[in-house]
């Protein structure tokens, strides 16, 4: 035959998003719910206690494991995490510049202060 171009159809650029891991789809994956609970280890049953008392207060579900082993290290950092997670920071609107002024002269803002 000749050497003719036979069109296939057009070649999309873009590939799709999750192909290569560029985008978390499973982005609802919050850790301490029932799906997901927080995985906890403890060297005691006392400390168990104590942590699963945090964890009824705070509202979430952990697997708490208890090891007693020599040289066993405690692993509560995803609690921790959690419970030391900083609150939304909001700040008191300051005056706009048509508003009356804070002095009280009766003036607007932009008049008498700003």
């Amino acid at each position: 035959m000749s050497d003719k171009f036979f069109f296939k159809g057009r070649q999309d650029a873009r590939q799709h998003h999750t192909a290569y891991g560029g985008f978390q789809t499973n982005a609802s994956q919050k850790s301490g719910s029932r799906k997901f609970p927080l995985t906890l280890v403890v060297t005691s049953e006392a400390r168990k206690q104590e942590i699963q008392t945090q964890v009824a207060e705070a509202g979430l579900h952990a697997n708490i494991t208890v090891d007693t082993s020599d040289g066993a290290v405690e692993s509560i950092t995803e609690l921790t995490a959690i419970l030391n997670k900083g609150a939304t920071v909001t700040t008191a609107k300051g005056p706009s510049r048509n508003d009356p002024c804070s002095c009280g002269s009766g003036l607007k803002f932009k008049k008498c202060c700003g």
